[in-house]
């Protein structure tokens, strides 16, 4: 057995030394992604957060997510998982280890469905548990663990907390320089100081993670933070060529992705559609148009197509603007560049407190609303695109009848004026049927009753 290398020695030899780190995103840092982010410069990538419980119950979730994926230019790689049990913590990365170079435990995620299943930053306070996990993965597992972590607002915090997790056994750390509080329109800042601190204060390889845009950042929080490597997430999924400091026009890069996808199916449509949205984020806002029948298309085809559509326009703006073509406030190239999205800053109300930036929902066109003069949602605009017919008005939606029991909608047609549920118990219970609810207690009895009776008079 191969003996397993620890800290620096791990970074150096396995991860040969990587500075520049595609981040694990959600659907987003697939293997197709992660190709085309290494032909650009990145030296490592993790995949995106699996959970932990689900990798280790369903064989179908680890071939889509891990074992398919396999592939001799993705490497150096790290598995991500979400976990906050110790035992099924390790049996997932005893699933995992022979696919990858570490395990990483995700400590940061900071979203509501972390929240909810008790995962990412939601065990920042339960040191002890992941004191456990980390030990205990160490102590089993035939690769290094790794973990990701967000600061605490208190900087002597966030120091004990990463050399508690290094005692543990963690072989690398990654420092994401926000609180778990700074997300959405909150984001702000991520802090270097904080991430200095840790670096300052552990013996082991640590990443920094936090306002990444361009390459010269990438230079000056490694100069500042003294940090081996940098990772990059929302500025990967804008600018992929980010690590080699190249702000090519998007079509080079929408084009050459989709040529990675083509080559490594299966790829979910939903991660390639995701991506053109953010290569082409400000372009879009321009082409709204095209933005709809981006959303709409059903294949990689149609996808393919609308992104060559967004290329011919921008070339014809190319054509016909001269030197102010493609030129948007707020924007230091022009718009079918890639180049970095920036979220608008929470909106300061009279009392000077700050107050959450509002996202308007977009509003269907005249044209597709048939004269509505009610703005309808995204996920509404889906629904009538399917039904032209849909009617969302709550005044003219059909009233239904309430069960007799529970309040729910009872059922047109049955018997007892009831809803299926409650239909189903009675009529269980006196042995009836309901012809609407597709109930047969009666039939089957008096089915089962002949049967019987049947065979008495034959043995008789």
């Amino acid at each position: 057995m191969a003996v397993k290398l620890q800290g620096f020695e791990f970074w150096k030899t396995t991860l040969r030394g990587a500075r520049y780190v595609v981040a694990p995103m959600v659907d987003q840092s697939e293997l197709a992604w992660r190709l085309l982010s290494r032909r650009h410069g990145a030296e490592l990538c993790y995949t995106p957060m699996l959970h932990a419980q689900v990798f280790v119950r369903d064989a179908n979730y680890r071939k889509d997510n891990l074992y398919s994926e396999v592939c001799p230019e993705d490497r150096p790689l790290i598995t991500q998982f979400c976990a906050n049990d110790p035992e099924v913590f390790v049996q997932a990365c005893l699933l995992a280890q022979d696919y990858c170079d570490a395990i990483d435990l995700n400590l940061g995620c900071p979203q509501m469905i972390a929240k909810r299943g008790h995962y990412g930053v939601f065990l920042q306070d339960e040191w002890e548990l992941l004191e456990k996990m980390v030990k205990l993965a160490n102590e089993k597992i035939s690769v290094p663990i790794t973990c990701k972590i967000r600061v605490f607002n208190k900087m002597e915090e966030t120091v004990q907390y990463a050399q508690m997790l290094e005692k543990a056994g963690c072989q690398l750390l990654t420092v994401h320089g926000r609180t778990k509080d700074q997300k959405g329109p909150a984001t702000g800042i991520a802090s270097w100081e904080h991430i200095k601190a840790v670096r300052n204060a552990v013996n082991i390889p640590v990443f920094a993670n936090g306002n990444i845009q361009h390459l010269s950042d990438v230079e000056q929080c490694m100069e500042e933070t003294g940090v081996q490597g940098v990772m990059s997430a929302e500025g990967n999924l804008h600018n992929p060529a980010l690590f080699e400091g190249h702000s090519p026009p998007v079509w080079e890069m929408a084009e050459e992705y989709l040529e990675v996808v083509s080559q490594y199916p299966p790829c979910t449509l939903s991660y390639v559609r995701a991506h053109l949205f953010k290569l082409w984020h400000h372009t879009l806002q321009i082409h709204k148009d095209l933005r709809e029948e981006l959303a709409k298309v059903k294949n990689l085809q149609g996808l393919t197509e609308v992104s060559r559509q967004l290329r011919l326009r921008c070339q014809e703006e190319i054509t016909n603007g001269g030197e102010e073509a493609g030129q948007v406030v707020g924007l230091p190239f022009p718009h079918w560049i890639c180049q970095p999205y920036v979220r608008p800053a929470p909106v300061a109300n009279s009392n000077g407190t700050e107050v959450k930036a509002v996202c308007h929902k977009r509003a269907l066109s005249q044209e597709d609303s048939d004269g509505a003069s009610d703005a309808l949602s995204k996920n509404k605009q889906k629904k009538k695109a399917r039904n032209p017919h849909k009617n969302f008005c709550p005044e003219q939606k059909p009233k239904y009848i309430k069960c007799e029991q529970c309040g729910n909608p009872k059922g047109n047609h049955c018997v007892f004026n009831l809803c299926r549920g409650c239909c189903k118990k009675k009529a269980h219970k006196e042995v009836a049927d309901c012809p609407s609810h597709g109930l047969r207690f009666k039939t089957k009895a008096e089915k089962q009753n002949r049967f019987w009776k049947e065979e008495e008079l034959m043995e008789s």
